[in-house]
């Protein structure tokens, strides 16, 4: 299975934020929308950065509540580690599992078409498996 597969079923909207917003404003976003992570675009839809629960925890640890009223830009993650509609699943599961994140922005020539999540990647995955030994037991009981 491709990223492009689940993007069909997921569909390709993604919630993003301007790099000038604080970072009180994403995480009035992040709370309302019931997600982990926005990507930060410029008007073209080019990404110039993901921002993370994580990426705010960090903020608000490093200079208290006033933190939060930071821009989005100042700590948001600006090496963007996204993958293409080709990429398989597997392909998916490497990097953030090397990377050691849980969304990973879908690009095309570095302009945002998607997003997908771990949850995502493990829901296909697990699809796959039942699907494979659903055919394994055909196939024994057709024997």
């Amino acid at each position: 299975m491709t990223v492009s597969a689940i993007l069909k079923q997921k569909g390709h909207d993604v919630v993003t934020v301007d790099a000038r917003a604080t970072l009180l404003e994403a995480c009035d976003l992040l709370a309302a929308r019931r997600i982990g992570a926005v990507v930060v675009v410029e008007e073209d839809r080019q990404i110039r950065g993901i921002l993370s629960e994580r990426d705010i925890v960090r903020a608000v640890a490093r200079d208290g509540a006033k933190g939060l009223t930071a821009p989005v830009d100042s700590c948001m993650t600006r090496e963007v580690v996204t993958c293409r509609e080709a990429d398989t699943i597997d392909r998916v599961m490497q990097l953030m599992t090397t990377g050691r994140f849980r969304h990973l922005p879908v690009a095309d020539n570095g302009r945002l078409i998607g997003l997908i999540s771990i949850g995502d990647v493990v829901k296909r995955r697990i699809e796959q498996v039942e699907r494979d030994a659903e055919e394994l037991r055909a196939y024994i009981t057709a024997a």
